[in-house]
């Protein structure tokens, strides 16, 4: 389990970041596979889902996962009694306590967001795809619609494949560029390969918002010593399916 140090100092929430230990799930998704879309068991999946949510708080109330699509979609959840259907998106918002809102990686870079004034939390899924089409700018400019300014806002961009793993091809670059020439900025060229950075390309839009208060957990998804389940490094194994990463967070 990670934690943002800037998160760790607001008392109203709690969060966390989620590795593969801890679970029980077996195979290739061991052991804490929280991926109800993976062809995992569905009784081992809902046991980690326990697992994961009562180590937020043994008395949440609710634990809210969307069916992410690699979108820029959000909701904000008013009353989770109300939420019976999936949900289908890449964003959660909440104001309501003990309410646990999580999102699901494996790569990708889960991001949380704190509104320490208003007390508002949001939990991101920021794949390239996402943030490409602008997830991380539909929830900040939601918040400030909300009434959130941007030096109350303290963002954490979790555990994701780092820049040294994420090889990319030129037609990947290419449209970034032609997104922003800036966007130069997040691609490295080593021994006439190319490769991307997703935590920073997510932190730079982030910061282009107004958000100052931004902490990285810098762990290689990728990297096999950090216990993190992969979908390149499954890819890479050629195993057919992998597990699920949760990165989750609660107003007390």
């Amino acid at each position: 389990m990670f934690y943002s140090k800037k998160l760790l100092k607001e008392i109203p929430i709690k969060h966390c970041f989620f590795n593969r230990l801890g679970g029980r799930s077996g195979g290739i998704y061991k052991s804490l596979n929280c991926g109800r879309g993976s062809f995992d068991k569905k009784k081992y999946v809902s046991k980690n889902l326990t697992i994961a949510g009562k180590k937020i708080c043994k008395s949440y109330k609710k634990l809210i996962l969307l069916n992410q699509v690699h979108s820029n979609k959000f909701f904000f959840i008013k009353n989770y009694k109300s939420v019976k259907k999936k949900l289908i998106g890449d964003a959660l918002i909440t104001n309501q306590k003990k309410v646990v809102l999580g999102v699901l990686t494996a790569d990708c870079a889960p991001v949380l967001i704190f509104d320490k004034k208003l007390k508002i939390i949001s939990a991101i899924h920021a794949g390239w795809k996402g943030a490409y089409k602008g997830i991380i700018q539909k929830v900040i400019k939601y918040l400030k619609k909300k009434g959130s300014k941007s030096n109350n806002l303290i963002a954490a961009i979790g555990p994701c494949i780092s820049q040294k793993s994420y090889e990319v091809q030129e037609d990947f670059q290419l449209k970034f560029l032609k997104q922003s020439r800036g966007n130069k900025l997040f691609f490295k060229k080593i021994k006439n390969k190319t490769y991307f950075s997703l935590n920073k390309y997510v932190r730079y839009q982030l910061k282009s918002l107004g958000v100052k208060k931004i902490d990285i957990i810098d762990k290689d998804t990728y990297n096999q010593r950090n216990n993190f389940f992969s979908a390149r490094r499954s890819l890479h194994k050629k195993q057919d399916d992998y597990g699920r990463n949760i990165s989750l967070i609660m107003i007390n």
